[in-house]
């Protein structure tokens, strides 16, 4: 559902637009969900794919050190009263170490995993943006705005910027009386 936040700011724009501009009446505005363009294009879950397949033998590898760790600790906890006082601690310490170096590869796969998410989840969304712009231009849209209340595109019939900067510049002064 597009906010009620987009839905001022397109009446904002319009109403800007019908001043600042020559009053076209028939200005093309559209808004887009950029977050719904990215999950649910195809692009997305090829990219979900990559990273899966690219995180899946770590993921396997930590399942091990998992399954490893459980086993050592059923170990210690059925036969620790028949074991030597050094065969037990022993075993503690590779339990310990183990749950260490477990915590540790899972923080590290944690924060690997992430950054490349979010590395492929730019780039994706750079491609969206630079379709939603093509579109707009092969549309005709003058304003093109996305749910987040950014500009995607804006047409040059819709862009003051250069009037603004007119509007800026301090009006000429005369020169100040010689002394």
């Amino acid at each position: 559902m597009i906010g009620s936040k987009v839905w001022l700011l397109a009446a904002v724009a319009t109403a800007g637009l019908a001043s600042g501009v020559e009053a076209q009446s028939n200005l093309k505005i559209g808004v887009v969900s950029v977050s719904r363009l990215v999950e649910q294009s195809p692009q997305f879950a090829a990219a979900q794919k990559k990273i899966e397949d690219e995180f899946g033998p770590r993921q396997r590898d930590l399942q091990a050190m998992q399954a490893r760790i459980k086993t050592q600790t059923e170990t210690f906890q059925r036969d620790s009263p028949v074991m030597s006082e050094e065969e037990r601690t022993n075993l503690e310490r590779q339990i310990r170490d183990g749950q260490r170096d477990l915590q540790r590869t899972n923080d590290q796969l944690v924060e690997d995993f992430n950054l490349r998410r979010n590395e492929e989840i730019g780039k994706l969304q750079r491609d969206v943006l630079m379709k939603a712009q093509e579109y707009a231009r092969a549309q005709k849209f003058d304003l093109l705005l996305a749910d987040q209340g950014f500009v995607i595109f804006a047409s040059t019939g819709v862009d003051v910027t250069e009037a603004l900067l007119g509007a800026l510049k301090p009006a000429a002064t005369a020169p100040a009386p010689a002394r």
